[in-house]
């Protein structure tokens, strides 16, 4: 990253209640009060909504404050809720949604962490990352971002942040009934790329260092090292693995015992202790007790809460600052609120406002875009972002078979399928692969069962498409 520390949240910085440890009932170690934790939350809130633009935004062109919503998620505020002066039609979560609507957004040049960043938000907000509009299917755009030379890596792997953040935004961002959207072999594919760039201390940093000694051996960020844990934990890895073990301990060793500060390479600081907080809250680990209480009695928690400008409810970004800092504030915020990178959208308090909005159906005649994975059960997995354009407001497996095999986003996706064309029937060769015996190619969308791939299965905007052969 070529940004200062302050600046270069990633444009990605937080999933989560990705199994996030909600604080709310702490033991008695604990040194920060559910109490105070709850005084925090309120002001921390009231100092997130005074960020809010005139016009109802947080979001603009490149980095901005955005991540807003996943702290809002995390401590148990609906976007929806937030307007300008009580203007309800400028809320921020239609005004965010309408941005990410936009031919023009991210930018001309994009990179995968804006689509990253676009769908951990999206989500916390309420509206589906995968069907933010007719046009904008933040799932697919990631999907788009996958190293089919380097299977596991989103974007260049030089810059690993974009393969941790995808891991937090496509194993974060569950479907609106709660449901893990994508196949677990995309996931497990980006864990195995994050493990092999754990460092030798235990942590990680924002560079790739899988395959190169020196990296390996270098010394790790605070900051990465929280959103790995974060990413291995959605993902699916168990808190007791011995990666998140070793990360456990990496963080341990960084710990202020005067303060319960971590002595990163940036020095201490509010960012850094906030992504610290989240990666373990998203593994299920209390931050207030047992490794995380200093032998002065001083937890993490408490050297967050400690940065907080009281009654202002701002955070210092360092501890000498005197005046809040916005992304310091959104960090430390989601991170004492309990949450990972994101979070659900809780209710929302305005009556008869849904907790989700989403695009419905396709537009007739307009292209869309869907994610897609081909897996033919011998470790050849296949990602890509297919662009369809329907003539209804659904489409069919058979159609959209045939628009990868045309084009894909990266291409190779689908070279061949068998029969070729067709409104119905099974799907019985894909790629070469064809159906043997009890091996026989299935389709899952939104995470649903497998069940047997047929051209005329319908598939919806948004749906994430998982094909798979085996029994």
């Amino acid at each position: 990253m070529s940004r200062t520390h302050a600046s270069r949240r990633i444009a990605v910085a937080i999933p989560a209640a990705f199994g996030a440890f909600v604080l709310t009932a702490l033991p008695a170690s604990a040194t920060s009060t559910p109490a105070q934790i709850a005084t925090s939350k309120t002001n921390g809130v009231a100092y997130l909504k005074s960020l809010q633009a005139a016009d109802g935004s947080y979001a603009g062109s490149g980095l901005s404050n955005e991540w807003a919503f996943s702290a809002f998620a995390a401590a148990g505020t609906a976007a929806v809720d937030v307007t300008p002066g009580g203007d309800t039609t400028k809320n921020a979560r239609t005004v965010y949604r309408n941005l990410l609507s936009t031919a023009g957004w991210p930018s001309a040049s994009p990179v995968v962490t804006d689509y990253e960043r676009g769908a951990l938000n999206a989500y916390a907000a309420g509206v589906d990352p995968a069907r933010v509009s007719a046009s904008r299917n933040l799932v697919a755009d990631v999907y788009g971002y996958w190293q089919s030379t380097e299977a596991g890596y989103f974007g260049p792997s030089s810059t690993y942040n974009g393969t941790v953040f995808a891991a937090l935004a496509l194993g974060g961002t569950r479907t609106q009934s709660g449901g893990q959207r994508v196949p677990q072999a995309l996931l497990d594919s980006v864990v195995a790329r994050i493990r092999a760039n754990q460092h030798n201390d235990g942590g990680w940093n924002f560079s790739k260092a899988e395959g190169n000694p020196t990296a390996l051996n270098s010394a790790s960020d605070i900051d990465m090292t929280g959103a790995s844990m974060a990413a291995l934990c959605v993902a699916g890895v168990p808190n007791t693995d011995a990666d998140i073990l070793q990360a456990k301990a990496f963080l341990k060793g960084k710990l202020v015992p005067g303060s319960g500060a971590f002595n990163g390479m940036f020095g201490v600081n509010t960012d850094s202790n906030g992504w610290a907080v989240s990666g373990l809250n998203a593994c299920g680990i209390n931050p207030q007790t047992g490794d995380f209480l200093t032998s002065m009695g001083k937890t993490p928690v408490d050297f967050l809460i400690a940065q907080q400008f009281k009654p202002g409810g701002g955070f210092k970004y360092l501890p000498s600052d005197t005046v809040p800092q916005a992304y310091a504030s959104i960090d430390a915020l989601r991170a004492v609120a309990g949450g990972g990178f994101t979070a659900a959208p809780p209710t929302p308090a305005t009556p008869g406002t849904p907790k989700w909005v989403g695009e419905t159906a396709f537009t007739p005649g307009s292209a869309a875009k869907l994610a897609v994975t081909v897996d033919d059960g011998a470790g050849n997995l296949k990602v890509c972002s297919v662009s369809v354009t329907p003539t209804g407001s659904t489409t069919t497996l058979g159609d959209v078979l045939t628009a990868a095999t045309a084009a894909s986003v990266p291409s190779g996706c689908v070279t061949s399928v068998t029969p070729p064309s067709g409104a119905t029937g099974p799907v019985t060769a894909v790629n070469g692969k064809a159906n043997s015996g009890s091996g026989t190619w299935k389709v899952s969308l939104d995470g649903s069962a497998f069940t047997g791939a047929d051209r005329g299965t319908t598939v919806g905007i948004g749906d994430t498409i998982a094909l798979r052969w085996g029994a």
